[in-house]
C-alpha cells in the first residue's frame, strides 16, 4: 500500500500563546517596548467575543479523510483541446493538535502499484489569524493521468481514446496565496475551515490578497501523436503546432479580491463559503516544434473557493471542507486551463482546558 507522511500545520490562533493580559511595567522596570509589542501582537488576534468564541484548549486529536482532484486542460488556436485528470486519489489518517499546529501521517486507501511512474507529492499548509491568512502548496502529480476529454477534429472518432491512461504528462505546481481579513473582529476564518474557534452569529467579511504560483508542464507530444494514431479508425488527426511543445512553465503573479460569509444556521452549526477573483499577470516560458523558444505574457483571471459545513461544540467537532484553485494561461496560439483542490471530511475531540476556563469553571 502507498503510504506518505504528510504534514498540515494549520495555524489558528497565531498569537494565542501571548497573555490576553498585558501586564504594566513593574518597578524592576520591563521595557515599554516590550508591553507595546505584545499590544500589537495581540492586535492581529483580537475578536468580538459576541460574535466568535476562543479556543478553550491546549489540544485537539482528529481523524481526517481527504480526496484530492487535478484536472488540466490544453487547447491550441485551432480548437483542438485535451483534457487530463489522474484518477482520484483517497487519503486518511490521525491528527494530533498543540493550540495553533497540527501534524498527521496520512496513507492511500487503495492499494495502487505505480511501477516506474513518478510518485505523487502533495503539500499543503495553511495558516490561519484573525486578520490575515496564508495557502502554501507543493504538488507534484505524477505521471499517471488518463484522457478524459478530447477534440481534434471533426473526421477522427475520439471517444475510444476518452479514460486511456496516459504517462506523457507531468505537473508540478509550487506558490502561495496571503490575504487579509477586513471584519477579522467578528468573522472568523477558522471557525469554518480550522475549527479552532466557533462563530456564534452570522456575519461577513471582504477579502484582499495577493499571491504567486510556480506552474510547470512537461509534455511529451509525440506519445500522444502516436497514440492517437494507433486508435484511429480513419486517417489520424494532427497535433496543431500550437500542442507541440516538451515543456512549458508558468509563473504567475496575482492581486485578488473577495468576500466571505460565516452562516450560523443553528446553534454549534456553521456554514462557511468563501470566493476570491485574482487578476493574474502571467509571464511564461516553454519549448515548441516550431520555435526554439517562446515567451508570452499576458493578464488572465483566477480564483479560488473554499465551502465548510462546520459542527463545533468547543469540545467536539465535525464537518467537511473543500478548498478550489483555478488557473487559466491563454495566448492567441495556445491555452490552458488547470484546477486542482480537495475534500476534507473530519470528527475530531478538544481536550485539557486552558487555565484561564479552568478557573472560570
Amino acid at each position: 500500500m502507498l503510504r506518505r507522511l504528510q504534514f498540515i500545520i494549520l495555524i489558528t490562533l497565531m498569537l494565542g500563546a501571548f497573555p490576553e493580559r498585558v501586564e504594566a511595567s513593574s518597578a524592576m522596570g520591563s521595557p515599554d517596548s516590550l508591553s507595546w509589542l505584545r499590544r500589537t501582537i495581540r492586535g492581529f488576534s483580537k475578536i468580538d467575543t459576541t460574535y466568535i468564541e476562543p479556543q478553550h484548549y491546549e489540544f485537539s486529536a482528529m481523524l481526517q479523510m481527504t480526496h484530492a482532484y487535478d484536472v488540466y486542460q490544453l487547447k491550441s488556436s485551432s480548437g483542438q483541446a485535451i483534457t487530463f485528470a489522474p484518477s482520484p486519489t483517497v487519503k486518511f489518517g490521525p491528527y494530533f493538535g498543540w493550540r495553533w499546529a497540527f501534524a498527521g501521517y496520512t496513507f492511500d486507501l487503495k492499494n495502487v502499484s505505480i511501477g516506474r511512474k513518478a510518485p505523487k507529492q502533495e503539500i499543503d499548509l495553511s495558516f490561519y489569524a484573525s486578520q490575515v491568512g496564508v495557502d502554501l502548496f507543493y504538488r507534484r502529480t505524477g505521471s499517471d493521468y488518463k484522457i478524459r476529454n478530447v477534440h481534434l477534429s471533426p473526421d477522427t472518432n475520439e471517444d475510444i481514446l476518452e479514460d486511456r491512461e496516459f504517462d506523457g504528462l507531468s505537473v508540478g505546481i509550487t506558490g502561495f496565496n496571503l490575504y487579509y481579513i477586513f471584519n477579522h473582529q467578528r468573522f472568523s476564518y477558522p471557525a469554518a475551515f480550522a475549527q479552532s474557534t466557533r462563530q456564534k452569529r452570522s456575519v461577513g467579511s471582504w477579502m484582499a490578497g495577493l499571491g504567486y504560483t510556480r506552474n510547470s508542464l512537461e509534455f511529451d507530444y509525440q506519445k500522444l501523436q502516436h497514440m492517437i494514431a494507433a486508435y484511429s479508425i480513419t486517417p489520424a488527426a494532427q497535433l496543431d503546432s500550437g500542442l507541440m511543445f516538451n515543456s512549458v512553465k508558468y509563473y504567475d503573479y496575482c492581486l485578488s479580491g473577495g468576500y466571505a460569509y460565516n452562516w450560523v444556521f443553528r446553534k454549534n452549526w456553521l456554514l462557511g463559503a468563501s470566493l476570491s477573483i485574482g487578476l493574474g499577470y502571467k509571464h511564461t516560458i516553454g519549448d515548441v516544434q516550431s520555435e526554439r523558444r517562446f515567451r508570452l505574457n499576458n493578464f488572465s483571471f483566477d480564483g479560488i473557493a473554499r465551502l465548510g459545513l462546520v459542527y463545533n461544540d468547543n469540545t467536539w467537532y465535525a464537518g467537511a471542507s473543500a478548498i478550489f484553485h483555478g488557473y487559466t494561461y491563454r495566448k492567441s496560439r495556445f491555452s490552458s486551463n488547470n484546477a486542482f483542490g480537495s475534500l476534507n471530511i473530519y470528527v475530531g475531540y478538544n481536550f485539557l482546558l486552558k487555565k484561564k476556563y479552568r478557573n472560570k469553571q
